[in-house]
Protein backbone atom coordinates (compact mmCIF):
# COMPACT_ATOMS: atom_id res chain seq x y z
CA UNK A 1 0.00 0.00 0.00
CA UNK A 2 1.15 3.53 -0.73
CA UNK A 3 0.66 6.04 2.10
CA UNK A 4 0.75 9.36 0.28
CA UNK A 5 1.41 12.74 1.84
CA UNK A 6 1.65 11.53 5.44
CA UNK A 7 2.00 14.66 7.56
CA UNK A 8 3.49 14.17 11.04
CA UNK A 9 1.87 16.22 13.78
CA UNK A 10 4.81 16.06 16.21
CA UNK A 11 8.50 15.18 16.17
CA UNK A 12 10.80 13.40 18.62
CA UNK A 13 14.32 14.11 19.87
CA UNK A 14 14.96 10.57 21.07
CA UNK A 15 14.86 7.09 19.58
CA UNK A 16 12.45 5.32 21.93
CA UNK A 17 9.18 3.38 22.08
CA UNK A 18 7.08 6.50 21.49
CA UNK A 19 3.44 6.34 20.42
CA UNK A 20 3.14 5.83 16.67
CA UNK A 21 0.59 7.18 14.26
CA UNK A 22 0.99 4.82 11.31
CA UNK A 23 1.37 1.04 11.07
CA UNK A 24 2.92 -0.30 7.87
CA UNK A 25 2.76 -3.72 6.27
CA UNK A 26 5.96 -5.09 4.73
CA UNK A 27 6.13 -3.72 1.18
CA UNK A 28 4.27 -0.49 2.03
CA UNK A 29 5.63 2.84 0.86
CA UNK A 30 5.29 6.20 2.60
CA UNK A 31 5.58 9.75 1.29
CA UNK A 32 6.31 12.23 4.09
CA UNK A 33 8.71 14.99 5.13
CA UNK A 34 11.38 15.91 7.65
CA UNK A 35 12.26 19.19 9.33
CA UNK A 36 15.84 20.43 9.58
CA UNK A 37 18.18 19.88 12.53
CA UNK A 38 17.00 23.13 14.12
CA UNK A 39 13.32 22.11 13.85
CA UNK A 40 12.31 24.29 10.87
CA UNK A 41 10.04 23.04 8.11
CA UNK A 42 9.76 23.69 4.37
CA UNK A 43 8.40 27.20 5.01
CA UNK A 44 11.20 27.97 7.48
CA UNK A 45 8.81 27.91 10.43
CA UNK A 46 9.93 26.53 13.77
CA UNK A 47 7.69 23.47 14.33
CA UNK A 48 9.87 21.19 16.46
CA UNK A 49 12.43 21.33 19.24
CA UNK A 50 16.12 21.17 18.24
CA UNK A 51 18.26 19.19 17.78
CA UNK A 52 17.69 16.65 14.99
CA UNK A 53 13.93 16.23 15.48
CA UNK A 54 12.70 12.95 14.03
CA UNK A 55 9.78 12.04 11.81
CA UNK A 56 8.06 8.90 13.10
CA UNK A 57 7.93 6.40 14.57
CA UNK A 58 6.41 4.08 11.98
CA UNK A 59 5.48 0.59 13.19
CA UNK A 60 6.10 -2.39 10.90
CA UNK A 61 3.36 -4.99 11.32
CA UNK A 62 4.68 -8.37 12.46
CA UNK A 63 8.15 -7.17 13.44
CA UNK A 64 9.26 -8.74 16.72
CA UNK A 65 12.51 -8.68 18.70
CA UNK A 66 15.02 -10.94 16.94
CA UNK A 67 13.76 -9.97 13.48
CA UNK A 68 15.18 -7.27 11.24
CA UNK A 69 13.44 -4.54 9.27
CA UNK A 70 14.55 -3.06 5.97
CA UNK A 71 14.12 0.51 4.75
CA UNK A 72 14.66 1.36 1.09
CA UNK A 73 15.04 5.07 0.31
CA UNK A 74 13.12 5.78 -2.89
CA UNK A 75 13.09 9.59 -2.97
CA UNK A 76 14.98 12.20 -0.96
CA UNK A 77 14.72 15.83 -2.05
CA UNK A 78 15.11 19.20 -0.30
CA UNK A 79 11.75 20.96 -0.07
CA UNK A 80 13.08 24.48 0.33
CA UNK A 81 15.73 26.61 -1.35
CA UNK A 82 18.01 27.31 1.59
CA UNK A 83 20.06 25.55 4.25
CA UNK A 84 22.73 26.31 6.82
CA UNK A 85 25.99 24.87 8.15
CA UNK A 86 28.78 25.38 10.63
CA UNK A 87 31.91 27.09 9.33
CA UNK A 88 34.40 25.67 11.86
CA UNK A 89 35.76 22.17 12.23
CA UNK A 90 34.90 20.44 15.48
CA UNK A 91 37.83 20.76 17.93
CA UNK A 92 37.99 16.97 18.46
CA UNK A 93 38.86 16.49 14.76
CA UNK A 94 42.11 18.48 15.15
CA UNK A 95 45.34 18.19 17.14
CA UNK A 96 44.80 19.84 20.56
CA UNK A 97 47.92 21.99 20.29
CA UNK A 98 46.72 23.34 16.94
CA UNK A 99 43.34 24.22 18.42
CA UNK A 100 45.00 25.95 21.39
CA UNK A 101 46.99 28.17 19.02
CA UNK A 102 44.08 29.26 16.85
CA UNK A 103 43.10 32.90 16.65
CA UNK A 104 39.48 32.82 15.53
CA UNK A 105 37.89 35.55 13.46
CA UNK A 106 34.71 37.40 14.34
CA UNK A 107 32.85 35.70 11.48
CA UNK A 108 29.56 34.06 12.53
CA UNK A 109 29.79 30.37 13.33
CA UNK A 110 26.99 29.50 10.91
CA UNK A 111 26.52 30.41 7.28
CA UNK A 112 23.64 30.13 4.83
CA UNK A 113 23.55 28.14 1.58
CA UNK A 114 21.34 28.43 -1.48
CA UNK A 115 19.92 25.10 -2.69
CA UNK A 116 18.99 24.84 -6.38
CA UNK A 117 17.27 21.49 -7.09
CA UNK A 118 16.96 22.30 -10.83
CA UNK A 119 20.70 22.95 -11.23
CA UNK A 120 21.51 20.24 -8.63
CA UNK A 121 23.84 22.61 -6.77
CA UNK A 122 24.35 23.90 -3.24
CA UNK A 123 26.01 27.35 -3.18
CA UNK A 124 27.57 29.13 -0.23
CA UNK A 125 26.15 32.57 0.45
CA UNK A 126 28.51 35.47 1.20
CA UNK A 127 30.12 35.33 4.62
CA UNK A 128 33.31 33.27 4.38
CA UNK A 129 36.36 35.12 3.09
CA UNK A 130 37.96 33.61 0.01
CA UNK A 131 34.99 31.39 -0.90
CA UNK A 132 32.81 33.76 -2.94
CA UNK A 133 30.70 31.72 -5.34
CA UNK A 134 31.75 28.40 -3.82
CA UNK A 135 29.32 25.63 -4.71
CA UNK A 136 29.03 21.84 -4.60
CA UNK A 137 26.83 19.25 -6.30
CA UNK A 138 23.57 18.57 -4.49
CA UNK A 139 23.96 15.19 -2.71
CA UNK A 140 20.93 14.56 -0.45
CA UNK A 141 21.40 12.22 2.51
CA UNK A 142 19.75 11.34 5.84
CA UNK A 143 21.82 11.93 8.97
CA UNK A 144 19.52 10.24 11.53
CA UNK A 145 17.73 6.96 10.87
CA UNK A 146 17.02 3.95 13.03
CA UNK A 147 14.61 2.09 15.29
CA UNK A 148 13.61 2.11 18.95
CA UNK A 149 16.43 0.62 21.07
CA UNK A 150 16.12 -2.19 23.58
CA UNK A 151 15.83 -2.21 27.39
CA UNK A 152 13.34 0.65 27.36
CA UNK A 153 16.00 3.17 26.49
CA UNK A 154 15.36 6.65 25.07
CA UNK A 155 18.55 7.54 23.18
CA UNK A 156 19.25 11.11 22.12
CA UNK A 157 19.34 12.07 18.45
CA UNK A 158 22.83 13.41 19.16
CA UNK A 159 24.35 9.94 19.10
CA UNK A 160 24.16 6.45 17.56
CA UNK A 161 24.36 2.77 18.44
CA UNK A 162 23.09 -0.68 17.54
CA UNK A 163 19.67 0.85 16.81
CA UNK A 164 21.14 3.23 14.21
CA UNK A 165 20.65 6.88 15.15
CA UNK A 166 22.74 9.92 14.27
CA UNK A 167 25.23 8.08 12.06
CA UNK A 168 25.66 10.94 9.53
CA UNK A 169 26.91 8.61 6.80
CA UNK A 170 26.62 10.36 3.45
CA UNK A 171 26.04 7.01 1.74
CA UNK A 172 22.51 6.86 3.22
CA UNK A 173 20.88 8.24 0.10
CA UNK A 174 18.40 7.37 -2.66
CA UNK A 175 18.70 3.75 -3.81
CA UNK A 176 20.10 2.44 -0.52
CA UNK A 177 18.42 -0.31 1.49
CA UNK A 178 19.18 -0.34 5.21
CA UNK A 179 18.63 -3.17 7.69
CA UNK A 180 18.12 -2.69 11.43
CA UNK A 181 17.76 -5.19 14.28
CA UNK A 182 14.32 -5.17 15.92
CA UNK A 183 14.27 -4.55 19.68
CA UNK A 184 10.60 -3.76 20.33
CA UNK A 185 7.35 -4.98 18.70
CA UNK A 186 6.82 -3.08 15.45
CA UNK A 187 10.49 -1.98 15.34
CA UNK A 188 9.39 1.71 15.39
CA UNK A 189 11.29 3.42 12.59
CA UNK A 190 12.41 7.07 12.79
CA UNK A 191 14.41 9.38 10.51
CA UNK A 192 15.42 13.04 10.18
CA UNK A 193 18.41 15.40 10.05
CA UNK A 194 18.59 15.73 6.25
CA UNK A 195 21.68 17.22 4.60
CA UNK A 196 21.78 18.71 1.11
CA UNK A 197 25.47 17.82 1.05
CA UNK A 198 28.04 16.73 3.66
CA UNK A 199 31.70 15.81 3.63
CA UNK A 200 32.82 12.45 5.00
CA UNK A 201 32.94 12.39 8.79
CA UNK A 202 30.74 15.46 9.34
CA UNK A 203 33.96 17.04 10.59
CA UNK A 204 32.41 20.50 11.02
CA UNK A 205 29.55 19.10 13.08
CA UNK A 206 26.89 19.72 10.42
CA UNK A 207 26.13 19.09 6.80
CA UNK A 208 24.17 21.68 4.86
CA UNK A 209 21.09 21.32 7.04
CA UNK A 210 17.66 21.57 5.45
CA UNK A 211 14.19 20.00 5.34
CA UNK A 212 13.27 17.18 2.96
CA UNK A 213 10.48 15.34 1.21
CA UNK A 214 11.07 11.60 1.65
CA UNK A 215 9.60 8.43 0.13
CA UNK A 216 10.62 5.05 1.59
CA UNK A 217 9.58 1.40 1.52
CA UNK A 218 9.69 -0.99 4.48
CA UNK A 219 10.32 -4.71 4.64
CA UNK A 220 10.59 -7.44 7.25
CA UNK A 221 13.28 -10.12 7.59
CA UNK A 222 11.78 -13.02 9.56
CA UNK A 223 14.91 -15.16 9.94
CA UNK A 224 16.23 -16.41 13.25
CA UNK A 225 17.93 -13.56 15.04
CA UNK A 226 17.49 -11.24 12.07
CA UNK A 227 20.13 -13.28 10.18
CA UNK A 228 22.47 -12.63 13.08
CA UNK A 229 22.16 -8.88 12.57
CA UNK A 230 23.48 -6.85 15.48
CA UNK A 231 24.57 -3.54 13.92
CA UNK A 232 22.96 -1.60 11.06
CA UNK A 233 23.64 -2.92 7.56
CA UNK A 234 23.02 -1.51 4.10
CA UNK A 235 23.47 -2.10 0.42
CA UNK A 236 23.20 -0.34 -2.90
CA UNK A 237 23.93 -1.41 -6.47
CA UNK A 238 27.67 -1.33 -5.87
CA UNK A 239 28.41 -2.60 -2.38
CA UNK A 240 27.37 -4.14 0.92
CA UNK A 241 28.16 -2.00 3.95
CA UNK A 242 27.95 -2.24 7.72
CA UNK A 243 27.97 0.57 10.27
CA UNK A 244 29.64 0.43 13.68
CA UNK A 245 29.00 3.15 16.26
CA UNK A 246 31.23 3.75 19.28
CA UNK A 247 34.03 5.84 20.69
CA UNK A 248 36.99 5.48 20.31
CA UNK A 249 37.22 5.14 16.54
CA UNK A 250 38.90 1.73 16.67
CA UNK A 251 35.94 0.24 18.55
CA UNK A 252 33.53 1.56 15.92
CA UNK A 253 35.77 -0.04 13.28
CA UNK A 254 35.69 -3.36 15.15
CA UNK A 255 31.88 -3.30 15.28
CA UNK A 256 31.58 -2.56 11.55
CA UNK A 257 34.13 -5.23 10.62
CA UNK A 258 32.59 -7.89 12.85
CA UNK A 259 29.15 -7.20 11.40
CA UNK A 260 30.52 -7.54 7.86
CA UNK A 261 32.18 -10.86 8.72
CA UNK A 262 28.89 -12.19 10.13
CA UNK A 263 26.97 -10.98 7.05
CA UNK A 264 29.39 -12.53 4.55
CA UNK A 265 29.40 -15.84 6.44
CA UNK A 266 25.58 -16.05 6.52
CA UNK A 267 24.61 -14.45 3.20
CA UNK A 268 27.36 -15.99 1.06
CA UNK A 269 28.04 -19.15 3.06
CA UNK A 270 31.70 -18.21 3.50
CA UNK A 271 34.05 -19.50 6.17
CA UNK A 272 35.68 -17.02 8.52
CA UNK A 273 38.80 -17.31 6.38
CA UNK A 274 36.84 -16.58 3.20
CA UNK A 275 35.25 -13.50 4.74
CA UNK A 276 38.67 -12.46 6.03
CA UNK A 277 40.20 -12.59 2.55
CA UNK A 278 37.43 -10.45 1.06
CA UNK A 279 37.60 -7.86 3.82
CA UNK A 280 41.37 -7.91 4.11
CA UNK A 281 42.02 -7.38 0.41
CA UNK A 282 38.91 -5.72 -1.04
CA UNK A 283 37.07 -3.78 1.70
CA UNK A 284 36.81 0.00 1.79
CA UNK A 285 36.39 1.95 5.02
CA UNK A 286 34.75 5.34 5.51
CA UNK A 287 34.19 7.58 8.51
CA UNK A 288 30.47 8.28 8.69
CA UNK A 289 30.74 10.67 11.62
CA UNK A 290 33.55 11.83 13.93
CA UNK A 291 31.73 14.63 15.70
CA UNK A 292 28.99 13.08 17.83
CA UNK A 293 29.38 11.24 21.16
CA UNK A 294 29.59 7.91 19.29
CA UNK A 295 31.64 7.85 16.09
CA UNK A 296 30.48 5.93 13.01
CA UNK A 297 32.74 3.77 10.84
CA UNK A 298 31.52 2.07 7.66
CA UNK A 299 32.94 -1.17 6.23
CA UNK A 300 32.13 -1.63 2.52
CA UNK A 301 32.66 -4.69 0.34
CA UNK A 302 32.14 -4.22 -3.42
CA UNK A 303 29.53 -6.59 -4.84
CA UNK A 304 31.83 -7.22 -7.82
CA UNK A 305 34.14 -9.34 -5.61
CA UNK A 306 31.41 -11.41 -3.95
CA UNK A 307 31.05 -15.08 -4.85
Amino acid sequence: MAHRSFRPTHFHNTFAAHDFGLTLDPGDTVETFTVDAAGRDAAGDLVAKPANPLTGPFAVRGAEPGDAVSVRILELEPNRGHGWSSIRLAPNTLDPDFVAGLTLSDEPRRVDWRIDPAARTVQLEDGVAGLTGFHLPLAPMIGCIGVAPDRGQAISTATSGEHGGNMDYRGIAVGVTLYFPVFVPGALLFFGDGHAVQGAGEMAGTGVETSFDVTFEVGLVRTAGGDGLRWPRGEDDRALFTLGDARPLDQATQHATTEMVAWLMSRHDLSFEGASVLIGQAAEYEIGNMFDPAYTVVCKVPKAVLP
